[in-house]
């Protein structure tokens, strides 16, 4: 399939800009893969389709705050988005003007409350990334600012809105959308309803908001991003799919971590605990090992997300249900609506 197979039109006025509230009050389109039939409910009826003994996956990476402002000794404007940590002081990051900034210029960044710090910009690794050097990640709370995607343009008034509630490692640059919609008491409910909650880390990079931007999927390449599943949380997915129960991953970054374990699982067995860098690029023709439910959001056009989905529940299928949406004023995006895929 070609990137061009992925590209759909929406209406500019159904991308979310706010979340809604409460959080699990969000619609929730139920997609039934074996026969097509499409369900329109909302979020916090997703109980309904959990079975005693399931497991739900859950990424716990929280956001950092990666976008700092900062000023040249020419005064010019400078933005830089921390991507991935190489080093306690090493970054890839995203800098604006980029072509503009010889490497080993050092740039002043200055917080809200007066605080500053100074970053040096390094050399360029490819794909219009800088090196930086920012020794202060201790000062990030009073520097940075949360980096909200770009096609959200209301400020945020609560930055924990772009968290989820059980958000606990740091180290993504943008929030595993899918999992904004559940509040406390829902997952208290999902608990009590016999369901276990397995929670693993995937640290959110570049591949989430950057398009794929070549014709031949096959050619696009994708950042690789830090994973964690502990031996506890693999073994309980194992002991669930061993007795017949279905693992439900939350959000597109949980299928990465989960089929990111099963690529390093043997014997048999669904996943294999590991730490490290998850690659694994999932499109159309993936033969998924360790997913057998997931929640998700509608994502962008022409995004390895969308051909993530596509592999799970076909390209037709999710196309049909992307329109149905559409057509009903559903919500898109970081902030829009869910979808659970059965």
């Amino acid at each position: 399939m070609k990137t061009s197979d992925f590209d759909y039109h929406l209406p500019p006025e159904l991308i979310a800009q706010t979340p809604i509230e409460p959080r699990d009050h969000s619609r929730l389109l139920v997609l039934h893969r074996n026969t097509g039939q499409i369900e329109h409910r909302h979020f916090h009826d997703i109980i309904r389709y959990l079975i005693p003994g399931d497991v739900l996956v859950l990424n716990e990476s929280r956001v950092i705050p990666a976008r700092l402002h900062g000023q040249r000794k020419s005064g010019g404007q400078v933005e830089v988005l921390l991507l991935r940590s190489q080093e306690p002081s090493l970054w890839e990051a995203l800098v604006k003007p980029s072509k503009r900034i010889k490497a080993g210029e050092t740039i002043t960044v200055k917080g809200y409350n007066g605080s500053g710090a100074k970053l040096q910009v390094l050399e360029p690794v490819g794909e219009g990334l800088r090196m930086v050097r920012f020794a202060d990640r201790h000062l990030l709370d009073s520097l940075g600012e949360t980096p909200l995607p770009p096609y959200i343009h209301t400020r945020l008034s609560d930055p924990e809105r772009y968290q989820t509630v059980y958000a606990r490692t740091s180290g993504s640059v943008a929030a595993p959308t899918a999992g904004l919609h559940f509040t406390p008491a829902l997952l208290q409910r999902v608990r009590q309803a016999g369901i276990k909650l397995v929670y693993g880390t995937l640290h959110i990079g570049l591949d989430t908001f950057r398009p794929v931007l070549v014709e031949n999927i096959s050619e696009h390449h994708i950042h690789t991003e830090y994973a964690e599943l502990s031996p506890a949380a693999a073994t309980e997915i194992n002991e669930a799919r061993s007795r017949g129960n279905r693992v439900v991953a939350v959000g597109t970054t949980s299928v990465r971590l989960l089929e990111e374990a099963a690529l390093r699982a043997q014997d048999g067995r669904p996943v294999a605990p590991f730490a490290g860098p998850a690659s694994v690029f999932i499109v159309p023709g993936h033969a998924y090992r360790s997913v057998d439910c997931m929640i998700t959001n509608f994502h962008l056009p022409r995004s390895s997300l969308l051909m993530l989905v596509s592999a799970f529940a076909g390209h037709h299928l999710i196309m049909k249900a992307y329109e149905e949406a559409a057509h009903l004023r559903y919500r898109f995006y970081s902030f829009g609506d869910a979808m659970l895929i059965l």
